[in-house]
C-alpha cells in the first residue's frame, strides 16, 4: 500500500499572523515578516503530526492510494478521513496496462472515521495477479483554515508553539508524541480512530 499526497496546502491558507499572536511576538517593526517562513514551517509540521496521529486530513488536498489487493471484495476502507470525493479508480496490470473504471461501478460511503469505496454491484473491479489498483480522492475538512474544527485548529496552534519554543533544544518538530502538551492529546482524542484490524481498514 502506498498513500501519496498529490497537492500541498498553499502557504496563504496557514494562519501565520494568528500564530504570531498566539506566540505573543511583537509587531510594528520593519522586519515583521522575517520569521514568517519559520513560523509557517512549524504550522506545517504540527498539521502533519496531528494528521498522522489521528488519520484525519485537516486541510483539503488530493491523494492517490495504491493497493495490490482489496481487503473485502465489495468494499474498501480508505486510509484517511474525511473524504469528499473519489476522483478516479484505475486498474493497472503487471505489464503497466491501465483500465479506468467507470464511475457507475462504485460510490463513496462517507464517514468521519472510516470512509469506504463501495461497489454498486456485487464486487469491486478485479485486481489482476501482479497488478494494482490506484484510487484517487479528495480529503480534508475544507480548503480554508476556518473549515477545520475549532478544537483541531487549537491543537495545531499548541503543538506548533511547542515546536517553536523547543526549536533550539530538540530540533523543534523532532519532538516525540510523549513530549506533546497534554492539552494537544486531549483535543485530538475524539478524532482518533481505534485500530481494530491490521492492514488498510482502519487507523
Amino acid at each position: 500500500m502506498m498513500l501519496v499526497e498529490q497537492t500541498t496546502v498553499p502557504g496563504a491558507v496557514l494562519p501565520v499572523a494568528q500564530f504570531k499572536d498566539h506566540l505573543r511576538l511583537g509587531t510594528g517593526f520593519a522586519d515583521d515578516g522575517v520569521q514568517d517562513a519559520v513560523l509557517e514551517s512549524y504550522l506545517r509540521a504540527a498539521v502533519a503530526a496531528i494528521e498522522a496521529r489521528t488519520g484525519k486530513i485537516l486541510l483539503s488536498r488530493s491523494f492517490t492510494w495504491t493497493l495490490s489487493a482489496w481487503r473485502d471484495l465489495a468494499t474498501q476502507a480508505l486510509p484517511v478521513a474525511p473524504v469528499s470525493q473519489i476522483t478516479s479508480l484505475k486498474i493497472i496490470d503487471r505489464l503497466a496496462g491501465e483500465e479506468v473504471i467507470n464511475t457507475t461501478r462504485y460510490v463513496l460511503e462517507p464517514d468521519m472515521h472510516r470512509p469506504r469505496l463501495v461497489s454498486t454491484g456485487l464486487c469491486l473491479p478485479a485486481i489482476p495477479v501482479g497488478g494494482q489498483v490506484v484510487i484517487g480522492f479528495e480529503a480534508g475538512f475544507g480548503a480554508d483554515w476556518a473549515d477545520m474544527p475549532g478544537d483541531l485548529a487549537q491543537a495545531v496552534m499548541l503543538l506548533a508553539a511547542t515546536y517553536y519554543e523547543n526549536r533550539t533544544d530538540t530540533g523543534g518538530a523532532g519532538l516525540g508524541q510523549s513530549q506533546w502538551p497534554s492539552a494537544v492529546a486531549a483535543l485530538i482524542q475524539r478524532y482518533r480512530t481505534v485500530r481494530l484490524f491490521g492492514g488498510g481498514g482502519a487507523r
